[in-house]
């Protein structure tokens, strides 16, 4: 395998570890919550959980799925924000562990050419390195929301990482 191919395959492998530990997070945090509280906003410059949800749905397709993929773009962003119902928990975390897998499969499938392609999404130019990037580091953001908001609604901690020893030093 070439140094070029090494490299792409450790950033998707890294890349899939972050998007996999997003989803694990936010299912974790669903499972503290209960129905109504998916549709309770903070405040009315905030959003709810439930549109976190239809908004990374949205993102992630429209970046991975639809940019890097290179498939249509039909993305709907203002209804993610407006929609403040209709939507169980259970439709809403389903949705997005079907729009990772897709967004999954799309990255493990990008050939170097789209790695390196230069495209307009939503008005910003992005490599396909430059999309994942984004598609992780967005679902990373709102991840941290919705954690922080089901531990503002059931004031506990949430066990992320239960069971590690987090001060442990690095090792060379």
């Amino acid at each position: 395998m070439s140094t070029e191919n090494k490299t792409i395959k450790e950033f998707v492998d890294n890349a899939m570890y972050r998007l996999d530990e997003s989803t694990r997070m936010i299912s974790i945090a669903f499972g503290n919550i209960d129905e109504e509280q998916i549709w309770v906003k903070p405040n009315e410059s905030s959003n709810s959980i439930g549109n976190l949800i239809l908004h990374l749905c949205g993102n992630i397709t429209q970046y991975a799925i639809s940019s890097l993929g290179e498939k249509e773009d039909t993305r709907e962003r203002d209804i993610e924000f407006k929609t403040i119902s209709g939507y169980s928990k259970e439709q809403l975390l389903t949705a997005l562990e079907e729009t990772v897998e897709k967004a999954k499969s799309t990255i493990k499938n990008t050939t170097l050419k789209q790695w390196l392609k230069k495209r307009e999404v939503q008005g910003f130019h992005f490599s396909g390195i430059g999309v994942v990037l984004h598609v992780v580091e967005h679902y990373s953001y709102h991840t941290g929301q919705i954690a922080f908001w089901v531990k503002q609604l059931e004031n506990k901690q949430l066990g992320f990482y239960d069971g590690m020893d987090l001060n442990q030093r690095n090792l060379e």
